[in-house]
């Protein structure tokens, strides 16, 4: 391959002018022909450059409302003839193809008009042809032409020419191909998914395609050994953790942004509700607490297992004021997510530099539709999200005792968190706080003991006179299997229990629980989390 390449002749065709004059100046101090589409080449005009329509190029003139214009021989026999192929220079000369050494081609908004609301013969009409035809012939004849997709690459693009008197290297040409063919394909990848899904409504089109753009680099994933990024949706996608304003602290981690996502999910089951403040720690809770003041809120969640706060991520529902940093300050906390922070509380975080602030503006809608993927070995796990919910009208009572309106609300309250809770998952819950919190065992008798145990040593920490599981109510995520799961709860002082039902045992639980005493609910939905 030919290292450096003179720029003689480039095509531009753009849908996104930003940048162009510069552009249109640093090729004509290098006394480049531009050649140039429709409004392209008009704007060009209009800053002074000397241009060539493509019609002029081509013979034929733009047509079809411009759907035909660069679809011809003469641009892409331009873009993909091999100089120094006797048979490929032949064939230019003989059909008078004259040879195109830089193509800078952005192409039409497609995303943008999708998310805009457009109509369908709207979207379908910015469906870019010619733009990415052009685009692959440069890139696979790399070694001949550049290709500039980004304004962003204009700088690079002109230090080059001025550094090489007025031609390109093949490393700059090899970046920039590598670069088109990305945007390509996730171009095409974009498009390919608004077919399927919006305008199709296909459940499982037969090729699920992905296209993500990187925002950063990691220092490094879940270990040190591990190396990480973080990527963002090429298409319409909520904004959450990805998104956040990073007010200031160190570099975010792997962990950090998968424990603050865990934070922010749940967190947003209570957008509408009265403060409320959700610890984290390694992506399951440890305290969630809400009240009529965010401070009380922070309190009472960090009551509930302030051992496992210490080095977590907390997040709120509402903006954070300064009395609530200032007490979130007293503990090691490696990240605070909030919708925003009064600048008083900015200033009582800045104290602490490696303490993480992020603020997400709006939360993200729990119950919205989407898809969750997992990679396994040899393949990749998708399913909907999991934006289930129930109300009090849908809640089933099975037991003999029925429920106080107070159990009810510590019912749902429980059942909120235990969705975001690792399974097995157990949480207890009295007068909106968690009391408990068991995740991640191999059986649910277990998860019910362990979060006794961190009721019974909360109590101790804070000099309650008994555990806050005494009259709470208990969430299991899935229904219990054996009535021995139930009864640790019922020893641990819970006097009602929700759970999804459905096991072959229920009536065995059912009874357990009528000897006990207990309400029992169903919701007819589980809430695994593997």
């Amino acid at each position: 391959m030919t290292d450096l390449v003179p720029v003689r002749r480039a095509l531009i065709s753009l849908s996104d002018k930003s940048g162009l004059a510069e552009l249109a100046r640093g090729l004509a101090r290098h006394g480049v022909e531009i050649v140039s589409t429709g409004g392209t080449a008009a704007k060009l005009r209009e800053l002074g450059a000397e241009v060539r329509d493509i019609s002029d190029l081509t013979g034929f003139p733009e047509m079809m409302d411009g759907r035909v214009k660069t679809l011809h021989p003469k641009v892409h026999g331009g873009l993909l003839g091999v100089r120094d192929n006797p048979e490929h220079a032949k064939a230019m000369e003989e059909h008078g193809i004259a040879p195109i050494d830089l193509v800078v081609v952005n192409l039409y908004p497609f995303l943008n008009t999708v998310m805009s609301g457009a109509d369908r013969e709207t979207i379908i009409e910015n469906i870019d042809i010619g733009g990415p035809s052009m685009v692959r012939s440069a890139a696979k004849n790399h070694a001949h032409v550049a290709i500039v997709t980004d304004p962003a690459d204009y700088a690079a693009l002109l230090a080059e020419l001025d550094a090489h008197h007025g031609s390109t290297t093949l490393a700059l040409r090899k970046k920039l191909a590598a670069k088109a063919f990305a945007l390509t394909a996730a171009y095409d990848s974009t498009i390919a998914q608004w077919f399927a899904f919006a305008d199709q409504g296909a459940r499982w089109p037969e090729t699920w395609t992905i296209a993500s753009k990187l925002k950063m680099p990691l220092r490094y994933g879940e270990n040190p050994h591990q190396q990480a990024a973080l990527y963002i949706p090429v298409r319409p996608h909520a904004r959450g953790i990805a998104q956040a304003e990073q007010v200031q602290g160190k570099e975010l981690s792997y962990n950090n942004l998968n424990d603050a996502n865990a934070a922010l999910e749940l967190v947003a089951e209570f957008r509408e509700a009265e403060p409320t403040v959700v610890i984290v720690k390694h992506a399951n809770p440890c305290g969630v607490a809400t009240r009529s003041s965010l401070i009380d809120a922070w309190c009472e969640a960090l009551a509930c297992d302030s051992v496992s706060a210490f080095g977590g991520i907390v997040a709120t529902n509402r903006p954070l004021d300064a009395e609530t940093a200032e007490a979130i300050t007293q503990i090691f906390t490696e990240v605070v997510v909030a919708p925003d922070a009064e600048e008083d509380a900015k200033a009582i975080f800045a104290k602490k530099k490696n303490l993480r602030l992020l603020l997400t503006g709006e939360l993200p809608d729990p119950r919205r539709s989407g898809q969750s993927l997992a990679v396994i070995t040899g393949g990749l796990l998708v399913q909907d999200r999991d934006n289930g919910m129930v109300t009090c009208e849908e809640l089933k009572c099975v037991t003999k005792r029925q429920p106080t309106e107070q159990e009810v609300r510590d019912c749902l309250f429980a059942w909120t968190v235990a969705k975001h809770v690792k399974s097995n998952a157990i949480v207890y819950a009295k007068d909106g706080a968690t009391a408990g919190i068991g995740a991640g065992q191999m059986n649910r008798r277990d998860s019910a003991r362990i979060a006794a145990i961190r009721a019974r040593e909360a109590a101790e920490a804070n000099g309650w006179a008994e555990p806050r599981t005494v009259g709470s109510a208990v969430a299991s995520d899935a229904f219990f299997p054996f009535a021995d799961g139930l009864l640790a709860a019922a020893e641990a002082g819970a006097t009602a229990v929700i759970q999804p039902g459905g096991s072959i045992r229920d009536e065995d639980v059912i009874a357990a629980a009528d000897e006990a005493g207990l309400a029992m609910l169903f919701t007819g939905m589980r809430h695994f989390r593997h």
